[in-house]
C-alpha cells in the first residue's frame, strides 16, 4: 500500500490520531511496537493561524516517528488553507521532522469540535467539505488525506459518493470510521459501507478502515473480508501500545501472543514516562501520563488505593518506585491483553 511516495508494505496497521493521547511519547511507543504510521493529535487550524503555542507544539514531530501525519480540523476555508500551509512546513515552524502527511480532520463527532461545523459536522455540508479538501490540496506539497464518518446520521450516509468526490479532488488517501456523527462512539461500526467504498471500480485511493478492531483476529478478517488496504487502530490502542504488535503477530504469522505481563507492563510504562518528561518535562510529563499509566494495569485486582498514588504523585522517582512495587507485587499476575476504549 502507498500514499505518494510512502510505501507501508501489505496490510499495514496505523495508530489513529486521538486528542490528549497521540502525544510524540505515545506516538514513538506505538510505532516501535508495529504501527506503520502515526498520527499527531488534531491541531486547530485557527489556533495554528493565531500563531498559537498549544497548537504549534502539537505539530512537533521525531524522525523516530516517521512516517507521521499532521491532522488539522475547522471550518473556515481560508483559516484551512493557512493551517495547511503551517502543517506542510512545521518542520520550520515546530521543529523537529515535520509532516509526511497532511491530513484532514472530517470525523471528530465530539460537540464543542462537530457542533460549530468542524469536523464530523462537516458531513451537513458536503460541498463545503470538498471544497476545502481541493484548497488544501492546492495549497501544500505534501499528499494530503483525509479521515472522516458515514455520514451525519442514520438517514444521511453519504460516504459513497463522498469519497468519489475527495478522490477527485486530489487526496492520496481516504480513512473511514464506520459510525455516523451522531452514533459518537456508541453501537457497533457498520464496516459494509466502507467495504463498499473499496469495491466501488472509481475508487483508486488507499482505502483505511477504522472502528471496532480490537485485536488481531478482528483485524485480519476486516482486511480479508472487505479488502481496506489499511486499518487505523483508535481507542484498543489506549493503555495498550503493543495492540500493534499483537495484531501484526496474527496477520503475518497466524499466531496469538500471550498477555504481556505485570512486569513487562512496568517496562513499558516506565518507558513511556521517560520519554514523556524527555519531551515535556516536569510537571507536564507527569500531568498528561496519568490517564495512561493508570490504563495500563487494568484490571489487576486489589489494585485501587495504589492507582490512586500512581496517578497523583508529581515526582518521577517516586512514581518509578511505585511502578516497582507493582511489579513485585502483583508478580505472576497476567491480565486479559485489551484494556479496550478506556477513553
Amino acid at each position: 500500500m502507498r500514499i505518494g511516495d510512502l510505501d507501508f508494505g501489505e496490510k499495514p496497521l496505523f495508530l489513529a490520531p486521538m486528542e490528549d493521547v497521540t502525544d510524540v511519547s505515545f506516538r514513538i511507543l506505538c510505532k516501535e511496537q508495529g504501527a506503520a504510521m502515526v498520527y499527531t493529535e488534531f491541531v486547530p487550524s485557527d489556533g495554528l493561524i493565531r500563531d498559537a503555542d498549544k497548537a504549534i507544539a502539537k505539530m512537533l514531530t521525531i524522525p523516530e516517528e516517521a512516517p507521521v501525519g499532521i491532522q488539522i480540523y475547522g471550518h473556515i476555508p481560508e483559516s484551512m488553507v493557512e493551517a495547511a500551509k503551517m502543517a506542510d512546513n512545521a518542520a520550520e515552524i515546530a521543529g523537529g521532522h515535520g509532516a509526511d502527511i497532511i491530513d484532514i480532520n472530517f470525523g471528530c463527532p465530539v460537540s464543542k469540535i462537530a457542533g460549530r461545523g468542524a469536523g464530523s459536522g462537516m458531513m451537513r455540508e458536503p460541498d463545503k467539505m470538498v471544497a476545502i479538501t481541493k484548497a488544501v490540496v492546492e495549497a501544500v506539497k505534501k499528499p494530503v488525506t483525509v479521515k472522516t464518518r458515514l455520514g451525519w446520521d442514520e438517514d444521511s450516509k453519504i460516504i459513497v459518493e463522498l469519497a468519489e468526490r475527495l478522490q477527485d479532488v486530489g487526496i492520496q488517501a481516504l480513512t473511514i470510521h464506520g459510525r455516523t456523527r451522531c452514533q459518537l462512539y456508541r453501537g457497533k461500526a457498520d464496516w459494509t459501507l466502507i467495504g463498499k467504498v473499496k469495491e466501488n471500480p472509481r475508487m483508486r485511493i488507499p482505502i483505511i478502515g477504522n472502528g471496532d478492531i480490537t485485536d488481531g483476529p478482528g483485524a485480519a478478517e476486516a482486511f480479508d473480508r472487505y479488502g481496506v488496504d489499511a486499518i487505523m487502530v483508535g481507542r484498543a490502542s489506549f493503555g495498550h501500545p503493543w495492540v500493534f504488535r499483537e495484531m501484526r503477530s496474527f496477520i503475518d504469522r497466524g499466531e496469538t501472543l500471550p498477555p504481556l505481563s505485570v512486569a513487562e507492563r512496568v517496562s513499558l510504562a516506565k518507558r513511556h514516562l521517560d520519554l514523556s518528561l524527555h519531551y515535556k518535562g516536569r510537571p507536564r510529563g507527569i500531568y498528561e501520563m496519568r490517564r495512561h499509566l493508570s490504563c495500563y494495569f487494568k484490571g489487576l485486582p486489589d489494585f485501587k488505593s495504589t492507582r490512586m498514588r500512581l496517578v497523583t504523585s508529581d515526582d518521577p522517582d517516586e512514581i518509578r518506585g511505585i511502578l516497582d512495587f507493582i511489579a513485585a507485587g502483583w508478580d505472576g499476575v497476567r491480565l486479559e491483553t485489551n484494556n479496550v476504549y478506556d477513553i
